[in-house]
């Protein structure tokens, strides 16, 4: 068979780009070599609809093996007594969620997109709030920080089924505890969607929403440096809130709900290459190493914070407990898109994202979302955050000379080759 030579010259522009460039998108990170060569494998042939040990097709007895170990090891990063790591994506692990635990129009209330939440907790854009009845709480305007007691009024006057706390552009951490509290009160369940700090929770970094929270979902990559995927997790069972029953007619738990949300509900056939790739992945994340790389994310967050408000950048909350920060560019008179698309030709990438209580569309924004995961995981540290917002400084400030794009682009591609990413490929 003849090589494509057209996608693989293709792949190779991006590998280029990968590694000439400083990828600061919150969400995004590398995985390691043996992650990808997982992914690529030979499982990506295999048909296995269903579950370890009750498949709908014959040969599956060596991908058994595989989900159940990337079960067993998710289960133990979180010491959860259930997971699934069948889910295609974090997305799809929320849709899960609200198949076994809600009914159309049921009521759900989560952190508004506008305030950093994320489209799956209610967008009117999204299945969630096309589906259900969304409420939204926001953070407090002076300090940026989630407003609980607004959280805590709604809940007791609208009473949601469910309570969504998680976020993709807020960089402090949660309250998880007080969440609870609230929904005990009005009986509705709890929902962590950790999908974007999830690594530096995995190794105590953070508050553990385990504790408090009925179902938590995140997806693999992100803070978890794995493959893209969706992952469900229970510390403790329990019944489920719908009542439904078994053919015995004895009340299903909830992990069984779940599993029927996953499949048959909600996809069909799991992708067992890329669930390798995440057994891989957290059997990465099992080690003391990875425990330094979090603390070095959370050290590296924090310098570049500084290095921001030194140079009088607005941040969101006035700093971060995580992995991310969000910069708000008014008194800079910018907007995140002319941010975000300055910074690309020089090949540092950043997301525009909205700022709470914007005034701007959400296709033009007055934020930025930076992030640190990705060149963590190059190798960076905190001395190195100095450099890489001086370079960002240099262009937000001179946006339109190409004189100063030029040169910060070579200064940026210099100063990556520090940083090898992927010597294996060559």
């Amino acid at each position: 068979m003849q090589k494509d030579t057209l996608v693989f010259d293709l792949l190779n522009k991006e590998l280029e780009r990968q590694r000439n460039g400083i990828e600061l998108i919150a969400s995004e990170n590398f995985t390691s070599y043996q992650v990808m060569q997982a992914m690529g494998s030979v499982p990506t042939n295999k048909y296995a609809e269903g579950y370890p040990g009750k498949r709908y097709y014959g040969g599956c007895e060596v991908v058994d093996e595989i989900e159940s170990l990337a079960i067993d090891r998710l289960k133990k990063i979180f010491n959860a007594s259930w997971a699934n790591v069948q889910p295609h994506a974090g997305a799809q692990a929320n849709v899960a969620v609200f198949l076994a635990c809600l009914k159309p129009g049921d009521k759900i209330l989560g952190l508004d997109l506008s305030m950093g939440g994320h489209l799956t907790h209610g967008s009117p854009a999204n299945f969630s709030g096309k589906n259900y009845q969304a409420l939204s709480y926001g953070v407090v305007k002076e300090t940026g920080l989630v407003d609980y007691d607004q959280l805590e009024a709604i809940a007791k006057k609208e009473k949601p089924k469910m309570i969504i706390c998680g976020a993709s552009a807020y960089s402090r951490d949660w309250d998880y505890k007080r969440i609870r509290a609230v929904a005990d009160s009005i009986g509705a369940l709890v929902m962590a969607d950790i999908a974007h700090p999830a690594g530096l929770i995995a190794k105590g970094l953070l508050n553990d929403p385990f504790d408090h929270c009925h179902i938590v979902t995140s997806t693999t990559h992100k803070t978890l440096r794995g493959p893209r995927g969706g992952i469900i997790m229970l510390r403790h069972d329990f019944d489920n809130p719908l009542g439904i029953k078994d053919p015995k007619g004895n009340i299903r738990p909830m992990s069984a709900l779940l599993d029927l949300a996953v499949f048959p509900g909600m996809q069909g056939g799991p992708l067992e290459h890329v669930i390798a790739a995440k057994a891989v992945a957290f059997g990465e994340i099992l080690t003391d190493e990875f425990k330094t790389y979090g603390e070095q994310i959370i050290k590296n967050a924090q310098a570049m914070a500084a290095a921001f408000v030194k140079r009088g950048y607005n941040l969101i909350s006035n700093g971060t407990d995580n992995h991310l920060m969000l910069i708000d560019l008014r008194n800079k008179n910018l907007t995140g898109k002319k941010a975000q698309e300055t910074l690309d030709k020089a090949h540092i990438t950043l997301n525009k994202n909205a700022v709470p209580f914007d005034d701007k569309s959400p296709f033009v924004t007055s934020g930025i979302r930076v992030g640190v995961p990705a060149i963590t995981t190059r190798g960076m540290k905190e001395s190195h955050m100095e450099t890489v917002v001086n370079m960002i400084d240099k262009m937000l400030m001179d946006t339109d000379n190409e004189a100063t794009i030029n040169a910060v682009k070579h200064d940026v591609h210099a100063f990556m080759q520090q940083f090898p990413l992927y010597p294996e490929l060559g």
